[in-house]
């Protein structure tokens, strides 16, 4: 598989993906572990095929979804994505997750976003960014305020997995509020 340094941080890079990464997708969209704190996809059984063909859509359409990958071996960790932009209101939704559980909990989500986040905010002209985040997910939450994202919400037991109940914390981001860490490395 091909991919490209489009940003790149000091322990990964993003790179567009490419439908030979449905696949690896798939095996990760397949395992609760991976999906279960992301939402929906953990829900629906998908395959390689539907995947590709989501893909290659996404591809089409000039979506702006990344494959995570690790600087040092270019193994691809994780995906993410920019969503729902809104170029009037220069907004949008992010998503991302790890799906090598070997990379969890070492700071590769982080940094994926801290450049995703530059990528919206310096290459599209964003000023907010936001998200959401089921309250269980200790993880992610401090990887997001470590980022720079402020709580601004939350819609009250909105995921109901077995008999719990769970909250979905929305979180914020403005561009003035984030001061850039690679994309300068860029920039004339």
């Amino acid at each position: 598989m091909t991919h490209f340094k489009k940003l790149v941080g000091s322990r990964c890079y993003l790179s567009p993906l490419s439908l030979d990464d449905a696949a690896k997708m798939a095996e990760w969209e397949n395992d609760l572990a991976v999906t279960l704190p992301l939402g929906d996809e953990a829900y629906n059984t998908t395959s390689q095929e539907k995947l590709t063909e989501d893909l290659r859509g996404a591809l089409q359409a000039k979506m702006h979804i990344f494959g995570i990958l690790d600087l040092a071996t270019d193994q691809l960790i994780g995906r993410c994505v920019l969503f729902n932009v809104d170029p009037v209101n220069r907004s949008a939704m992010l998503g991302i997750f790890i799906g090598e559980k070997d990379y969890w909990g070492k700071g590769y989500g982080t940094q994926a976003v801290q450049l995703l986040v530059e990528f919206g905010f310096y290459l599209l002209n964003l000023n907010s960014i936001e998200l959401g985040v089921f309250a269980f997910n200790e993880r992610a939450i401090a990887s997001y305020r470590k980022v720079g994202f402020k709580e601004i919400g939350r819609r009250r037991q909105a995921r109901i997995i077995g008999p719990e109940k769970h909250d979905v914390i929305l979180m914020d981001l403005l561009a003035d509020e984030y001061t850039p860490r690679y994309i300068q490395a860029y920039l004339p």
